[in-house]
């Protein structure tokens, strides 16, 4: 992690987050904003690895904020670090692309050791989240192969094939770029394409609609 953005209008808050990612990247640059306006200021000259944001904000929702960052920087790690647990944010947050959701009220030390798995490729949950998670898939009904959106396979170039094979395996977008040979901005794009063309804003899906086409 080389720079990180933390989103929070609680001063309070801010430095228990800020404490937490300085004890996990020592070496990273870490920049605050407390509110939207702020922290679109900064990303809007600024690149970041991760992003730990609020979704209860003065100036509007952090799940839109994590929509628009996980659209124009897909290589930053969206973490929610919130007070609610309710299905309608968690659901929000995950769909915009969030890849992991923290509640603020556990202990710091909780939620470093939580963190600490974004660099080995874990998802950050709360407890209560997860058990959320489990609970709305399984009351969830079965729903038959046949029955899934089909994946529109021949809409994928084989570049952007290429593409989703390494973005399945964690890859970041610097990597994909060495290994396809060629530039950030051209990985960057295959990835936004994409991510349009099968309709998908997360890693995660990208994953399972990857495992769809066997290419993971």
């Amino acid at each position: 992690m080389k720079r990180i953005l933390v989103l929070d209008d609680l001063a309070e808050a801010r430095a228990l987050l800020d404490a937490a990612v300085a004890g996990l990247f020592p070496d990273a640059t870490r920049h605050h904003a407390g509110n939207l306006a702020e922290a679109r200021a900064l990303t809007a000259r600024l690149n970041f690895d991760l992003a730990l944001v609020d979704l209860g904000l003065p100036d509007g929702d952090g799940a839109e904020f994590i929509a628009e960052l996980t659209a124009s920087q897909p290589d930053c790690v969206n973490i929610v670090a919130t007070i609610f647990d309710d299905d309608d944010h968690l659901f929000a947050a995950l769909g915009a692309g969030a890849q992991g959701y923290l509640l603020k009220d556990a202990p710091p030390e909780r939620l470093r050791a939580r963190l600490a798995g974004i660099a080995d490729g874990q998802p950050p949950l709360s407890p209560a989240i997860a058990r959320r998670l489990l609970r709305h898939f399984q009351s969830a009904p079965a729903t038959p192969p046949t029955a899934s959106p089909a994946t529109p396979t021949i809409e994928l170039s084989p570049r952007e094939r290429e593409t989703l094979a390494l973005l399945a395996r964690g890859l970041r977008i610097a990597e994909i770029a060495g290994q396809l040979g060629i530039s950030r901005h051209t990985a960057g794009d295959h990835i936004k394409n994409i991510y349009r063309k099968l309709n998908i804003s997360t890693r995660a899906e990208a994953a399972l609609r990857a495992r769809g086409l066997g290419l993971a």
